[in-house]
């Protein structure tokens, strides 16, 4: 059967890391590719208790179909996260969403014809760029340094480019780890009010800081109404829950209300409904601030194992936060094909030209430090070393 696939999927390949994921049924190899938190920082019983709470005093209404722009108890949790931060969702502005990677769907969904021009991050999240490519986007990489996104060369691109939105992740970046400071926030709002153009703010990882001051966010200076702000629970409480949030203009949440009813209808009621009232019990802050804690010591012994085995000349990014760490080796390495040999010797990475909306960048790599252990993480950053030499 020659099947009639739509052009859309033309030159789309599956996720790199969905890909990685199907070789590392070997429990022997040191997994450094994901983007997964430990399941050591589930709160699993807690959870259980409440789930079974929730079907014994509320089973008929949990267990029906709900509404698509989500429960009235999230939302108000919700509401109150965004609140703390100094940004305040009206009516209208929040939508849960099936994990926030719905909400980047949602946003190409809203916002792109075939042809129309997305700014991202260079490198960025390959989920995004996989999103994107689906939906026919023109994609333009912004030029970043040592503290993210470069202003002067958003405004270079937003001067040459109609773009309709711009897709950035200011915290503790993916894949980077870098964090955008405030200046740069700010001059994003300014930028891309001046030039027309939307902003998807991306921010999963921002609640998982081991040091530094948290920034504010791009939407708290959004004068104009310009910016939707994605958040997760997925590394916070659980991904297998899948419950996000976005906060944007109200006529793109509308929108993005009309796009989901097509997709799922909602978000499953019963995993809301846990997610509320695990922030409504009050020990959310405290599991976060444990999380940190164990993550912590986890990227200091990743760092250190770099800073020990990788050759010298490489140039590591150590974040305040979030769950990657990234590497430039020195020119005449191949990053991209040392990966195979990598997975023979039982280690696995990200090959970081994956993460480039136009590829190249062979010496680059991606590594997570928040699935293994220390002594895990040691022993394969070693090996890493070693066959670098």
């Amino acid at each position: 059967m020659d099947y009639a696939f739509a052009k859309r999927y033309e030159g789309v390949e599956g996720s790199a890391i969905r890909a990685i994921f199907s070789l590392l049924a070997d429990p022997q190899i040191i997994s450094f590719a994901g983007g997964n938190p430990s399941p050591t920082t589930f709160p699993g019983e807690e959870l259980a208790r409440i789930a079974g709470e929730l079907i014994a005093r509320q089973g008929a209404s949990i267990l029906q179909y709900g509404g698509t722009m989500g429960t009235a108890a999230l939302t108000e949790q919700v509401r109150g996260l965004f609140a703390a931060e100094g940004t305040v969702p009206q009516e209208g502005e929040l939508i849960m969403l099936t994990g926030s990677s719905q909400g980047i769907d949602l946003m190409t969904k809203a916002m792109i014809d075939p042809g129309d021009t997305v700014l991202v991050e260079d490198p960025t999240f390959l989920g995004a760029l996989q999103t994107f490519k689906l939906f026919q986007a023109n994609l333009v990489g912004v030029r970043m340094d040592e503290n993210g996104l470069d202003p002067n060369d958003l405004e270079d691109k937003l001067k040459a480019h109609r773009a309709k939105f711009l897709y950035t992740i200011p915290t503790f970046q993916n894949p980077t780890g870098r964090t955008l400071p405030a200046e740069r926030r700010k001059a994003v709002a300014r930028l891309c009010a001046k030039y027309g153009c939307m902003v998807l703010e991306d921010d999963p990882y921002a609640a998982l800081r081991y040091e530094g001051e948290p920034q504010p966010s791009i939407k708290s200076f959004d004068t104009e109404n310009i910016v939707v702000k994605l958040l997760s629970f997925s590394k916070t409480i659980s991904p297998g829950l899948r419950v996000g949030a976005a906060y944007g203009p109200r006529e793109v949440i509308h929108k993005f209300n009309l796009g989901k009813q097509g997709q799922d209808v909602h978000t499953a009621n019963l995993n809301q409904a846990m997610v509320a009232r695990y922030i409504e019990s009050g020990v959310y802050p405290a599991h976060i601030r444990d999380n940190c804690a164990q993550y912590a010591g986890k990227l200091a012994a990743m760092f250190e194992a770099a800073e020990r085995f990788f050759p010298e000349g490489t140039q590591l990014v150590r974040p305040q936060g979030g769950m990657f760490m990234w590497a430039a080796l020195p020119e005449r390495f191949n990053a991209t094909q040392l990966f195979k040999t990598a997975v023979e010797n039982k280690v696995a990475y990200v090959p970081g030209t994956h993460f480039y909306a136009g590829g190249g960048h062979h010496n680059t790599l991606r590594l997570n430090f928040t699935m293994a252990s220390e002594e895990r993480i040691l022993r394969g950053m070693e090996t890493l070393g070693a066959l670098l030499r």
